[in-house]
């Protein structure tokens, strides 16, 4: 099954009749266009009620998000489809963290190289579990805070007509940063299981869930917090202890600067393979996984789910 997103930023009906006809001759195809928001997850349990092998979707991370957490709705298992990612969207960042091109056509060839060899990968994923029990998926990371409040304006002003890039969200996150956010009093408590001594000691302001590395884009310089995060480990987390100026500067030349070591700093901190992160929050606190905007939430666990996935790479 394909499923594709008709309103992918960087995808048109054209492009995608092009990639269809692509795979024809390799797969007994059915494709699938969703209409609405989680459509595409409804989409993809189909195709496990219906024993597909292969689940191929075409757009961005959301999109691919929807996906995964249709083909994982009873968990992960040897029945579930495979999944192959062809990269249509304005960030891209599972696609890229798995080593596709950002680039339509070239990640295709690629695809099709994966599939005529029979490659497979399986690759862990994470869970953001709230307190009335749901669950769901994210592919590269998740984020409490700042970071989920810029998205939220970000979508707000796309549903407005505004075009996603680079600088909507800077421009954004400027505007949360000098005007909106509270960067008086950090809500934020983080939790480990057990006697993990790695415990946060004292409020966040803004935590960064990572399943991999680079945790975004900017266009094409990635935004690194926690270059050690790996689909082949547990969770990484970053977390600010304050949101004074000079300290939030410096932590995002360091995310930005090539680097293989984490962020650095006497407001910064740095936990590295978690099995689980629990954060409580003072207040009603905006959330995202992979960069979509969720709701508020007082109470979050995330959760490492080693071995989750199959993907054609």
């Amino acid at each position: 099954m394909l499923i594709a997103n008709p309103k992918a930023t960087s995808s048109s009906r054209r492009a995608r009749d092009l990639l269809v006809r692509a795979f024809a001759g390799d797969l007994d195809l059915e494709t699938a266009e969703t209409g609405h928001r989680g459509h595409a997850t409804d989409l993809a349990a189909r195709a496990v009620a219906e024993r597909f092998d292969l689940v191929i979707a075409i757009g961005g991370d959301g999109t691919v998000n929807e996906v995964v957490n249709g083909l994982l709705r009873d968990g992960p298992s040897a029945d579930v489809p495979a999944l192959a990612v062809l990269p249509f969207g304005s960030a891209n960042v599972f696609a890229r963290a798995l080593g596709l091109p950002n680039d339509m056509v070239a990640a295709t060839r690629q695809v099709l190289a994966a599939l005529r060899a029979g490659r497979r990968r399986t690759v862990g994923l994470g869970t953001a579990v709230l307190p009335d029990g749901s669950e769901r998926y994210f592919t590269f990371c998740a984020g409490i805070g700042l970071d989920a409040e810029v998205i939220r304006e970000v979508e707000r002003a796309r549903l407005a007509g505004a075009k996603a890039n680079p600088l909507l969200y800077v421009l954004s996150g400027l505007r949360r940063f000098f005007g909106g956010t509270d960067r008086r009093r950090p809500a934020l408590t983080m939790e480990l299981p057990g006697n993990d001594p790695r415990g946060a000691k004292g409020k966040l302001f803004l935590v960064f869930v990572s399943n991999t590395a680079p945790w975004t884009f900017a266009g094409p310089f990635p935004v690194n917090p926690s270059p050690k995060a790996s689909f082949a480990r547990g969770l990484d987390v970053f977390g600010m202890r304050s949101l004074a100026l000079l300290p939030t500067v410096g932590a995002l030349a360091g995310m930005f600067a090539a680097r293989t070591r984490p962020v650095r700093g006497r407001q910064v901190l740095n936990v590295h393979d978690a099995a689980e992160v629990t954060l409580t929050a003072d207040r009603p606190t905006a959330y995202q996984l992979d960069g979509d905007y969720l709701g508020e939430v007082e109470r979050i666990t995330f959760r490492s789910v080693p071995k989750a996935i199959r993907i054609v790479i």
